[in-house]
């Protein structure tokens, strides 16, 4: 940070893609640690809790978040359940969906919890509710100097941060205009719904739809409705398949079991899989986000 150059370099983790170097501008840093401050009301004096590893931008940003806005801030050495061993209350803390569902007992202990990195699944969303911290899920990506909106666990809707709008381009991807953080547009491959400028629904990612028999299957909404009835990681994808195009199958991170005919009941007709798969471990990123392709591989 204390060095001659005005940019930090970074390499870009996301599940889609091989990962690439990208240089972030500091001042870009220093007004995204601003408007987290404003979004959360956060204060100097503040007490927060780092418990993510440094050398990603979500880590790289609590760090700056912390001399920026005058915290004190505790650093634990990242693990998958950072507070069993902590007996302080916190301010503030942002965590991984792992870190969140291992510390569930611990949560009260922090006023305002930030859940990034991955989409939190409705089994965690159940647990996070009865959890009386204000808890929010947040939305960005390294490009984005980590997160540029936010929503309350349990909402639909994510709303942007200060000096941030959006928009959607002809693909129904999330054009984000954050011209604090970038002076060109950010364009992603997130299909959203739109309803102002400033709040928009997630519904998945555009390189993961499904044509199947001319049908456009959204991934992400399926495993929605699924993930209520299935107590393992998984994800649906297309299979190349002749009459087709594509057929949906589902993959599950477990030893085979037979799975209820009722966890399929929500679905709509094309949304039901016409396979299922059982792998022992999924391909993911140095992050834990799951990597489609790879894993599809393995079959």
């Amino acid at each position: 940070w204390f060095d001659e150059e005005n940019y930090i370099e970074m390499t870009t983790s996301g599940p889609t893609g091989a990962p690439k170097i990208i240089k972030i501008d500091k001042q870009a840093m220093v007004n995204s640690a601003l408007a987290t401050g404003v979004f959360f009301d956060l204060q100097p004096g503040d007490k927060a809790l780092h418990c993510l590893p440094v050398k990603f931008i979500a880590g790289k940003m609590m760090f700056v978040r912390a001399f920026v806005l005058g915290l004190e801030i505790d650093f634990v050495a990242p693990s998958a359940s950072p507070l069993q061993h902590l007996a302080i209350n916190y301010d503030f803390a942002a965590l991984v969906p792992l870190q969140a569902q291992n510390s569930l007992n611990f949560l009260h202990r922090i006023k305002k919890v930030i859940i990034g990195g991955a989409k939190i699944n409705k089994e965690l969303e159940k647990e996070l509710l009865k959890v009386k911290s204000a808890i929010y899920e947040t939305y960005g990506m390294t490009e984005t100097i980590t997160h540029i909106a936010a929503k309350k666990v349990g909402a639909t809707t994510f709303t942007a941060f200060p000096k941030v709008t959006v928009s959607k381009d002809e693909n129904g991807c999330l054009v984000i205009h954050a011209p604090r953080i970038s002076q060109e547009p950010i364009v992603t491959t997130d299909v959203v719904a739109i309803f102002s400028n400033k709040k928009f629904q997630w519904l998945g990612r555009l390189d993961n739809v499904i044509n199947s028999g001319g049908i456009k299957l959204m991934p992400e909404v399926i495993e929605e409705k699924l993930s209520l009835y299935i107590p393992h990681r998984f994800f649906v994808a297309g299979k190349a398949d002749v009459k087709l195009g594509e057929k949906l199958i589902l993959i599950i991170e477990s030893d085979k079991y037979d799975i209820e005919a009722s966890a399929f009941v929500s679905l709509e007709k094309y949304e039901k899989p016409k396979e299922i798969h059982f792998v022992k471990n999924f391909k993911e990123t140095p992050t834990g986000k799951i990597i489609r392709k790879e894993t599809l591989l393995e079959l």
